[in-house]
């Protein structure tokens, strides 16, 4: 119900009370669809507004009265701002109503009035920033950091390409280094060719015998795992307590990658054009190899009694054989 005027002395009858009554518990609504300005007649009313654009409802001076009072409330999807026309609208919080808001117009004098929004100091627009995308005004808001996305790849780095912008440097390879070029990071092999990477050693104590023209296993083994499919393995070998029985043969070393025979020493022991004991001690191979690989390698040496089988050993009387390998740098 709109605001009532009475004269002094005036009789109220039956159906005034009743309005008036009704009035304390429901309000006179004014439907609008458009931008509307207030007129004076709509003091103690509600004001919808319904538009799925956004709309004004304009608030001028002159129309009201200290006291008076009205409330607005957003129906439509479109955004409702109460814009001051010639009259002042102060308000601690936003002007705008967005779907479904309500507040009330307060006026304090003719021309001063206080708009109490539906939450004042309520968040009223998210809007994205550097590394963030989306943000919005009304309904439910996402915001996402879009480093997410440019993260493609377990190992990936996020580096930065500006002010306020920046890029993905994808993982490098196994052993790979980072490094700077152009004013970039970015992925390479270790500088310094020629460098030892890692180092494995193994040794054997045990004694070994064979009797046969088939290769048998010295027992000095040992295992590498290369960085990188580049680098170059120094192989050194120190085959120790290398003999032959009394019979004339000899003893034949050979070193192997894997199951690839790589060096070879035809008479490590023997051939002495005798039958007499042949015990030479130490037999030393050297071997640069190329595994081209970055999985597990192993090498190791074996030997055969080459002439007859009249046998041959190593690690003679528990004489001690080493074997070392050497990552080196491409």
């Amino acid at each position: 119900m709109a605001k009532q005027s009475f004269t002094t002395g005036q009789v109220l009858t039956a159906a005034q009370m009743t309005s008036l009554q009704a009035n304390d518990y429901n309000q006179t609504v004014n439907a609008k669809v458009a931008s509307y300005v207030l007129v004076a007649t709509d003091a103690g009313t509600r004001i919808t507004m319904s538009n799925a654009s956004a709309t004004t409802i304009t608030v001028n001076t002159a129309l009201f009265t200290a006291g008076d009072t009205l409330t607005i409330t957003n129906i439509g999807a479109g955004v409702c701002t109460i814009t001051a026309g010639t009259a002042t609208v102060s308000t601690g919080g936003s002007l705008a109503l967005n779907q479904y808001d309500s507040g009330t117009l307060y006026f304090t004098s003719t021309g001063v009035s206080i708009w109490n929004g539906a939450n004042p100091g309520d968040i009223t627009g998210v809007t994205a920033g550097v590394g963030i995308t989306g943000g919005g005004t009304s309904g439910t808001v996402t915001v996402t950091n879009d480093m997410a996305t440019t993260i493609t790849t377990n190992g990936d780095l996020i580096y930065g390409t500006g002010s306020g912008t920046y890029t993905r440097r994808a993982i490098g390879s196994t052993g790979n280094v980072l490094t700077v070029s152009g004013g970039i990071p970015v992925w390479s092999a270790p500088a310094g060719g020629g460098k030892v990477l890692q180092v494995v050693s193994a040794t054997t104590a045990t004694q070994v015998t064979n009797s046969t023209s088939t290769y048998a296993d010295t027992l000095l083994t040992a295992t590498i795992t290369p960085t990188l499919n580049t680098s170059k393995v120094l192989v050194m070998v120190s085959q120790n307590g290398v003999a032959k029985f009394s019979s004339d043969t000899f003893n034949r070393i050979k070193l192997f990658r894997g199951a690839t025979e790589i060096a070879y020493v035809a008479h490590a022991a023997g051939e002495t054009s005798s039958a007499a004991m042949n015990n030479i001690g130490t037999v030393s191979i050297n071997y640069y190899d190329a595994p081209a690989t970055t999985s597990a390698t192993t090498y190791k040496t074996q030997f055969i009694s080459a002439q007859n089988t009249s046998g041959v050993k190593v690690q003679d009387g528990g004489s001690l054989s080493t074997i070392i390998l050497l990552e080196i740098g491409a």
